[in-house]
Order: structure tokens, then sequence, then C-alpha cells
């Protein structure tokens, strides 16, 4: 039996991934600095040893969030991707595997810090008027510059770039 191969990266595209094998301690974990660094209310991550972790494009840029974490992200579209604490293995955002759903967090840590009322999201409304439609999704799709969640050989194609790029 392979072992698994997960790979992920960037919004644009400029750094991408691989991991091999399994993601471990994947997690939530809600503390402040997450928090920050995703903007959002909690970071989900996973450790993959440093012996089976290869940057494949481009190189992130580092934050020293603390002084025992550096946490690495895309320069060119703010992507956060890694989480570095200095350990035996490094930890990826979840949510910048090409398939996210494939890891299902375990766990949640430094609930101290988690929204409290965080449990009644899945309660809230949903107002359909506001889903795009399909015609809103195809346009979209076709002027998309967000990277496609699998490898390319090159990245944008053709002469699409993102804004501020040249």
């Amino acid at each position: 039996m392979s072992a698994a191969i997960h790979t992920g990266g960037c919004q644009c595209g400029a750094v991408r991934y691989r991991a091999k094998g399994e993601i471990g301690f994947p997690h939530l974990c809600h503390c402040r600095m997450c928090q920050k660094a995703a903007g959002n209310y909690f970071m989900p991550l996973g450790g993959v040893m440093h012996e089976n972790f290869k940057l494949t494009r481009g190189e992130p840029a580092w934050f020293r969030s603390s002084e025992t974490v550096r946490r690495g992200f895309c320069e060119k579209c703010g992507t956060p991707l890694f989480y570095d604490g200095s350990s035996d293995h490094m930890s990826i955002t979840l949510g910048s595997l090409d398939d996210p759903q494939s890891v299902k967090p375990e766990l949640q840590t430094n609930l101290t810090h988690k929204m409290s009322w965080f449990g009644e999201l899945d309660h809230l409304q949903h107002d359909i008027a506001m889903d795009m439609t399909e015609e809103q999704e195809k346009t979209v799709s076709a002027s998309c510059n967000q990277h496609p969640d699998h490898d390319t050989e090159v990245w944008p194609p053709g002469n699409r770039h993102a804004e501020g790029q040249s």
C-alpha cells in the first residue's frame, strides 16, 4: 500500500507543496494568534514530518509570530500556509490542501479563545437569494485567477495575471 500524497498551495499558485503520508494531529486551533494569522475565528492545521514535506513551487514568506513559532504565507496573495513550531513536523493549513475534504479535524485546541457563539453557526438561516446563480458562477469561473485544486506545470496560464502582478 502506498502512502497518501497530499498537494496544496496558495490561492494565486505562486507557492505549492507536497506532503507524503498521513497528516497528523488535524485540529482547529482557536488561539488568538491563529485567529489573527487566519483572519478568521480559528485555524485548521495538521502536521506532516519534515522529511515528508516538499515545496514544489515558489517560496513562502515567513512571519515570526512568537519566539518559538514562524508562520509561512504567500507574499503575493496573502494565503496562510504553514505553522512551523520548531519541532519534527511542519503544520499545514488544512484549507490550503487541494482536497481539504480529505482531512477531517479530530480535535480543537485553545478553547478559552473560541467564540462563545460558535456552536450556534449550524442554526444560522440560509438565504438562498444570496447564493450565486449558475450564470454568476460561470462568470466568476471564466475570469478566475485562483489556482486550481491540482498541480500545474505553469501558472498563471497564458498572459493572465492576478492584480498587482506583472
